[in-house]
């Protein structure tokens, strides 16, 4: 579905940011593997974090869910699910229930949509088998290993130690997982850092490193930073914004994006808010600021900010001189190859933006105009390309717009309130 975005008043007032995805699908998880009850509240709303839901029910889980919260009780045992396990377009459910899947040693089957289908799996699949899982993914032509991904019943895993060539939190964690329904020891090396939330939460669900865990009674969620990024991408490009995003998740492995906008020239500023679950909370304050410019993101920044890159480079076209993202080939193997896809809806928008390998390169200031742009079935680049038209002449059409709804369904409303507050 179409989406027409036009030119943005000043942004101005409070957001309270649905649930962090990341944690809504660890926490989730975590709630699957223990008996005992557990209310979880503000889970990100979006079509990923259901597919988790979905796969849980299928392997036994309980869970109830209403507008206010999630509550459910795992089993004893988690059972091998009667059918496929339809992760839908979302990365995350696949690479960590497959961890899952492979400690509990369950005959299952995962797989999920057209996108999906085209991402690689050999990443996890290869640690898992060599912790003894019986495992393996539909081989293409480049001998990739992809969705679906068969597992059969399997004998117990051994732990060990890892070696990531690639920083991953999605394969880091579903390592993690595997080890701890196993209860065998895991531990992981990666080149760089990336997200620690499922770190963060062992530590303070499960401090020995084994089941059972020890979970609250009642779990809030706290607002997602890759959400507010847009938001506060928004508020740094049209004048005269001002918003307060609350009780925003602020990991520092999540909120490279704010030192990025700082960089640029953005005011953005974080009010702690304290710490709950082992991730800081804080609120976060953006205004526009007097002169955007271009700056240099290299590959060591890029864990902390690969999912705000699309709507970094929509600021970029308002930055005065060469904006440069380099490291970044990840980019090409997420939901869409979001360098690609943001290259061709920037350049229809006017602004001067080259894709490379691993990156992009943008000149600005360019004074954007409206068009007709595709949102390549991705919600990263449908949000981004409609964060660039709030500042372009004339109106946008963003051909599956729609697409947000995978982790923002209410994105098009938020703005529209926050253009239309006093």
């Amino acid at each position: 579905m179409s989406v027409v975005v036009r030119p943005a008043r000043a942004l101005r007032g409070e957001v309270f940011l649905p649930g962090d995805k990341s944690l809504s699908h660890r926490i989730l998880i975590f709630g699957a593997l223990s008996p005992r009850a557990l209310k979880i509240r503000n889970v990100a709303p979006g079509e990923d974090v259901r597919a988790t839901l979905r796969c849980l029910q299928e392997l036994g889980v309980e869970i109830e869910v209403s507008a206010d919260e999630v509550r459910m009780r795992g089993p004893e045992r988690l059972s091998p699910p009667t059918k496929v396990l339809d992760c839908g377009n979302s990365g995350t459910t696949m690479r960590l229930l497959a961890g899952v899947v492979a400690g509990a040693g369950l005959g299952a089957t995962l797989d999920g949509d057209a996108s999906l289908r085209r991402r690689p799996m050999r990443r996890v699949l290869e640690p898992l088998r060599r912790m003894g899982a019986r495992c393996q993914g539909a081989r293409g032509p480049d001998d990739e290993e992809r969705a679906p991904l068969v597992f059969s019943e399997g004998s117990p895993l051994s732990g060990g130690e890892f070696e990531l060539p690639v920083a991953s939190a999605q394969v880091k964690s579903a390592l993690l997982l595997a080890g701890l329904v196993a209860g065998v020891p895991v531990r992981v090396k990666e080149p760089g850092l990336s997200r620690d939330h499922t770190e963060r939460m062992l530590a303070a669900f499960a401090p020995e490193g084994r089941l059972p865990l020890r979970l609250p009674e009642v779990y809030t969620l706290p607002g997602d930073p890759s959400t507010g990024a847009f938001l506060a991408a928004a508020a740094a490009l049209v004048p005269g914004s001002e918003i307060r995003l609350r009780r925003m998740n602020a990991n520092p492995t999540r909120i490279g994006w704010v030192r990025a906008l700082q960089r640029m020239g953005a005011e953005v500023e974080l009010v702690d808010e304290g710490v709950e679950a082992g991730e800081p909370l804080a609120s976060v304050v953006v205004r526009q600021g007097p002169r955007l410019r271009g700056i240099r993101i290299e590959a060591e920044e890029i864990p902390s900010l690969i999912d705000e890159l699309p709507v970094l480079a929509a600021v970029a076209t308002q930055a005065e001189g060469r904006t440069e993202i380099r490291g970044a080939r990840e980019l090409r193997v997420k939901e869409s190859d979001r360098i690609a896809a943001m290259a061709r809806g920037l350049a229809r928008m006017g602004a001067e933006v080259e894709a490379l390998d691993d990156g992009l390169r943008i000149d600005g200031p360019t004074r954007l105009r409206g068009a007709r742009v595709e949102a390549a079935s991705d919600h990263r680049v449908a949000m981004s390309l409609a964060v660039a038209a709030l500042c372009a002449e004339g109106e946008t059409v963003i051909a599956g717009g729609n697409w947000a709804s995978v982790s923002f369904p209410n994105f098009y409303q938020t703005l529209a309130a926050l253009q239309a507050a006093p």
